[in-house]
């Protein structure tokens, strides 16, 4: 049987191998999908142990910037991420790497939620790997402007640098974020810990949708600071998750798996 992975740790929490399982129910593929916890200082060794069997496997947390220097091969998309959250075989048997995050991120957006980011203005907080890794699905979609704030300017200022061929990007501090926002995206790992980055008041007018890449049972720290500032809509990452999940899925399968449902499950799970 054609065996798949999750990377990670910890890794007990993922949801990665419910996910493929009813993808792969969906399509009629026959296949197996694992979570591994790699030890901190072992994760090329559990990937070469994995693939000498293995076809394919995903990567998270703190694993996808090693799971890019060990990739011989990389998509344009994670050569820009810096990162690597999806490894497969190519047809020399060597281990290559691809990024499905931006594009999770932005179809979920656009096709789930059906908001509209070309010609728009876009703020976005962090400026850590989860950042960097969507910054150019974003900056396809033709917003008017995406700004980058972070507590620490340089790292959104050299993002910023790296991203300007891409579209219109600027970098701030968060107590230097100015005007009014139609879109605005956490991600920072703020939310999860209970905190919000120190925002200046005026981002958020009535048509403003807000997005957390983290999600949790309950509103995160930064959607309820959305609704507080009277956003439009507060949307959480899980559609994030099964989306780069399904992208991740066409790259090894060739098949594109409905989404809908498998999300709606999550959705019921937590």
């Amino acid at each position: 049987m054609d065996r798949y992975a999750v990377f990670g740790n910890p890794i007990g929490h993922s949801k990665s191998p419910l996910i493929h399982q009813m993808f792969a129910q969906q399509t009629g593929e026959t296949l197996s999908y694992e979570a591994i916890c790699a030890p901190l200082d072992g994760f090329a060794a559990s990937v070469a142990t994995f693939f000498s069997a293995g076809l394919g496997a995903n990567v998270t947390v703190p694993f996808k910037e090693q799971a890019w220097e060990l990739t011989v091969q990389r998509s344009e998309r994670a050569e820009m991420a810096g990162a690597v959250n999806t490894l497969l075989l190519n047809e020399h048997g060597e281990i290559c790497g691809d990024n499905t995050d931006g594009v999770g991120l932005v179809t979920d957006l656009v096709s789930n939620h059906h908001v509209q980011l070309q010609g728009k203005r876009v703020l976005v907080l962090g400026a850590g790997g989860a950042v960097r890794g969507i910054l150019g699905p974003l900056l396809a979609q033709q917003p008017l402007q995406v700004v980058v704030a972070n507590r620490t300017v340089e790292k959104a200022e050299a993002l910023a640098t790296l991203f300007a061929q891409q579209g219109a990007i600027s970098a701030c501090g968060f107590a230097d974020i100015t005007g009014e926002f139609d879109v605005i995206i956490n991600g920072t790992a703020a939310s999860l810990q209970g905190e919000m980055p120190p925002l200046p008041a005026g981002l958020v007018v009535a048509h403003t949708v807000c997005y957390d890449m983290m999600y949790s049972a309950k509103p995160t720290v930064f959607n309820q600071w959305a609704q507080s500032q009277g956003a439009a809509r507060q949307i959480d990452g899980l559609g994030m998750l099964v989306e780069q999940a399904a992208e991740a899925f066409f790259v090894w399968r060739g098949k594109r798996p409905d989404t809908g449902p498998v999300l709606q499950q999550l959705r019921a799970d937590l």
